[in-house]
């Protein structure tokens, strides 16, 4: 068996995790996917805890942040050197934004791998290879997986008369409104990050925060793009993903870039929507 240093370190792992939920659970790949993920984001926690935190600490610290980029609005490099001993000094992460997104992604392609490994007319024999002795499959058996109502082998995806292009199902949408909704609750502090960039009238600051803004929009666009040649199983994979991160930006931040939805729909008070 040939297997390459992320086939033995991730995928082999996480193909061995996969095959063993599916055992506890019935027998189906989907209910397997469902509370394999949950498991694993919960192993995962403690690597994106640190960017919660950081992010929070963030948004409590912005005057203060607002303040040194006033300061030192007319010299950028002292600026920067402020800002590094102001984040080290409160022990704020920053480079740490893009974390979750790093391990969602890497956890995607390893997923990818281990599902193309039974896509094809061959694929126990090719999934065996990544399985440990006591969970390989015996020989012919038919790997359950059908989920509601689609094989999660399959592109989450319906064709519809009239309609040139496939049409993405329920699961895709999913997972691309949850990425949405995460984009959102993250949009005070970029907002926050505008008013500062304008101020001090430094183009990179326009360029970053422009970017970041972006994101809100692209990430969920990515998804649903992506994810109609992806399999149904990994779309449900990464909605559930999300929708773990989110949960946790609601309980370290509020509601975030969503507060002015969410009070109009009289669920909360917002004093927010007008700053």
């Amino acid at each position: 068996m040939n297997m390459n240093i992320f086939q033995v370190a991730l995928v082999q792992p996480l193909a061995n995790g996969l095959v063993l939920f599916y055992n506890l659970l019935f027998h189906n790949m989907g209910l397997a996917i469902i509370g394999f993920s949950l498991v694993l984001r919960f192993v995962l926690n403690p690597l994106t805890k640190p960017y919660m935190e950081s992010m929070k600490k963030m948004k409590d610290m912005e005057p203060e942040l607002r303040k040194i980029k006033e300061k030192f609005k007319d010299d950028k490099k002292k600026q920067m050197e402020a800002q590094t001993q102001f984040y080290k000094e409160k022990g704020i992460n920053p480079g740490g934004g893009c974390l979750p997104y790093i391990l969602q992604i890497i956890v995607l392609i390893a997923l990818f791998q281990v599902f193309n490994k039974f896509l094809s007319g061959d694929g126990i024999l090719k999934l065996n290879d990544l399985l440990y002795a006591p969970l390989k499959f015996p020989e012919g058996h038919m790997i359950n997986t059908w989920f509601i109502y689609r094989d999660i082998t399959r592109p989450d995806v319906f064709s519809i008369p009239g309609i040139p292009f496939p049409v993405p199902g329920p699961i895709l949408i999913l997972a691309a409104l949850v990425q949405f909704i995460s984009a959102k609750i993250m949009a005070p502090v970029v907002k926050k990050q505008e008013k500062m960039a304008e101020k001090t009238k430094q183009p990179e600051d326009n360029v970053q925060t422009a970017m970041q803004s972006s994101m809100i929009y692209t990430f969920p666009l990515f998804t649903l793009v992506f994810g109609l040649k992806f399999p149904t199983g990994l779309a449900l994979y990464w909605f559930l993903f999300s929708l773990w991160q989110t949960v946790q930006q609601y309980q370290s931040s509020g509601w975030g870039g969503l507060t002015p939805w969410i009070s109009k729909l009289g669920l909360i008070k917002s004093e927010d929507t007008k700053k």
